[in-house]
């Protein structure tokens, strides 16, 4: 089904060779496409074509983009309560995201030590205020309460 036979106005054949080339360059969410679009003056309901057409390609995908998304923050060294933030700011639903986020739920205390020891150091600090700081600094980073202590702990052990 070639799309641009379909409804061939210029204005959609405008916005179908923009969404490409957004998509070309980087996976995007639904939602992410959309905005990008509307924000260069496209009518709503061309964009809303063309993204359904995008979606039946399988040119767009909020499953790929969800997945893809996590892979990379996970290597950034960011925690999956920041991820999980950031993707539902970009669109993406629960089920998705809890979805990406379990193939990592051995890895995230493991990636919250690796993290605190780039930043840190070997060395566990005793004083209070020191691992204060270093705590906070894996809260930033989008790790919970537990993985923080169970990073810490694992560290105090070694």
């Amino acid at each position: 089904m070639n799309p641009l036979a379909e409804n061939n106005s210029d204005e959609y054949q405008q916005v179908y060779a923009s969404a490409l080339r957004l998509l070309v360059r980087r996976e995007h969410s639904v939602q992410e496409l959309f905005h990008k679009l509307k924000g260069r003056q496209f009518c709503t309901q061309t964009v809303e074509q063309v993204i359904e057409v995008l979606i039946e390609e399988d040119a767009l995908s909020d499953r790929r983009f969800t997945e893809i998304y996590v892979r990379n923050r996970f290597e950034k060294g960011f925690g999956p309560v920041r991820i999980r933030t950031e993707l539902r700011d970009r669109g993406i639903g629960d089920r998705l995201v809890e979805a990406a986020l379990e193939d990592y739920a051995d890895e995230w205390v493991a990636q919250a030590q690796r993290q605190r020891c780039k930043r840190f150091g070997e060395l566990i600090h005793t004083e209070f205020n020191e691992r204060v700081r270093q705590m906070r600094f894996l809260e930033q980073r989008g790790f919970s309460s537990e993985q923080i202590r169970c990073s810490m702990r694992a560290a105090d052990d070694a």
